[in-house]
């Protein structure tokens, strides 16, 4: 009588192994995750834009600076002229928002005025259609 070999089995019949041998599996999946990454393009976070190339042409007019300060008590100069009262800037606001190419107005606000003041000018410039408004000054801001 021949002698088998048992794997395992304590009664000495053959067992069938049902463990299914996941190495090549892994090996496989491994393999297609690295080519997956390879072939993937890099992903870039920019926005492609068709930018002009070369120097803008020279501005043929200089553009009209009108200077708008506000003083601490809320006095608001135009031009460096005092306005005797809000009905004036608004006055002078509507003359600036009729006129074809509109002048810049250029907003400076004193350091100490309150933010009441500054905003009751802003308020009046856009109601009134002022377009070209910029807050100059700010430096003064700054601690």
């Amino acid at each position: 009588m021949a002698k088998t070999l048992n794997f395992g089995s304590r009664s000495g019949e053959l067992d069938v192994v049902v463990d299914i041998n996941t190495t090549p599996l892994i090996d496989v999946m491994l393999v297609l995750l690295i080519m997956l990454i390879i072939t993937i393009p890099v992903q870039t976070h920019a926005v492609k834009l068709d930018m002009p190339t070369g120097s803008p042409p020279p501005a043929l007019v200089k553009p009209e600076v009108v200077t708008v300060d506000v003083d601490f008590d809320g006095t608001v100069l135009w031009n460096g002229q005092p306005l005797a009262d809000r009905p004036a800037l608004e006055a002078n606001l509507v003359a600036i928002a009729n006129q074809a190419t509109q002048p810049e107005v250029h907003l400076r606000p004193n350091k100490l005025v309150t933010y009441e003041h500054v905003a009751a000018v802003l308020a009046s410039a856009q109601r009134l259609g002022v377009t070209k408004l910029g807050l100059v000054g700010n430096e003064q801001f700054v601690q």
